[in-house]
């Protein structure tokens, strides 16, 4: 007669084990119990209360997390919270969403390289280990590249479109637009750099003097989730660089859409209100 087979403990993946049963198994090592709005916002307390099991090694990589409904039930939330808790450990690389199946934890990778705005050579530093890889290069209509460049809205502008990538994952989708008279003087060849804004001053023999940045937040719509391999509705970071000569004159404009669980930003704040 067979031995009956032990359970596994919260700490293994067993393959032996079906995800029922891990998912049984997480439970136990969750500990739900319904959460309290006066402690604090209800997605940040679940947030803590997954999070450490899988820090601790209660639930080791590739063991499978409870249904979404059965989070919710336990702690006594909504499943919208409960989404946007998981939502959370995913950008921090300790689960991994999968579609109509419980999440699954994962190995933390390296965090991605912080951008930092503060200057060209760190902006340029931000790309370390990143390959672009070119979709495009031609003549298309951008009523903010117009806007920003000063020429009429019916100007089409130079538009190099292009995917960044990390670990051969695209992590972010770039439009770099030029002003005709700057774009008609470059080539698809030409954007041999990571960095377009140094490879165009090495082409061209242009200085660039500043960039102006503008920051936004956006969510990831279905074009751009299938692009970047990203969840519908996921959370973007959106940059607009306008980058001007030792003129004055801006001559790129590049327009970034970032997956928010690759990317953070980092400054320097010094203290100005000394007496």
């Amino acid at each position: 007669m067979k031995n009956k087979q032990q359970p596994a403990t919260p700490g293994t993946a067993d393959s032996d084990v079906n995800e029922a049963e891990q998912q049984e198994l997480a439970l136990l090592a969750l500990q739900p119990a319904p959460l309290l709005r006066e402690h604090g916002p209800l997605y940040r307390q679940l947030t803590n209360r997954l999070r450490a099991p899988i820090e601790s090694g209660a639930l080791a990589t590739g063991h499978t997390l409870p249904r979404e409904a059965d989070i919710a039930t336990r702690f006594g939330v909504s499943l919208i919270t409960v989404r946007q808790s998981l939502r959370y450990l995913e950008g921090e690389g300790l689960i991994k969403k999968r579609n109509a199946k419980p999440a699954v934890v994962t190995t933390p990778q390296s965090p991605s390289a912080a951008l930092n705005f503060q200057s060209l050579s760190s902006i340029a530093a931000s790309t370390l280990d990143r390959r672009l890889v070119i979709k495009s290069y031609r003549k298309e209509r951008s009523s903010l590249a117009c806007e920003v460049f000063g020429l009429p809205a019916t100007t089409a502008c130079y538009c190099l479109r292009a995917l960044l990538l990390e670990m051969d994952k695209p992590i972010t989708q770039d439009a770099f637009y030029f002003p005709p008279a700057v774009g008609s003087r470059l080539k698809r060849a030409d954007f041999d750099d990571v960095v377009v804004f140094r490879a165009v001053q090495r082409h061209l023999g242009i200085t660039l003097s500043r960039a102006r940045i503008r920051i936004s937040a956006a969510i990831a719509d279905e074009a751009l989730a299938k692009v970047l391999g990203y969840e519908l509705g996921g959370p973007i970071l959106a940059t607009e660089m306008l980058y001007f000569n030792a003129s004055g004159e801006p001559v790129e404009l590049t327009v970034s859409r970032k997956r928010g669980d690759h990317c953070s930003i980092t400054f320097d704040a010094p203290n100005d209100m000394l007496q």
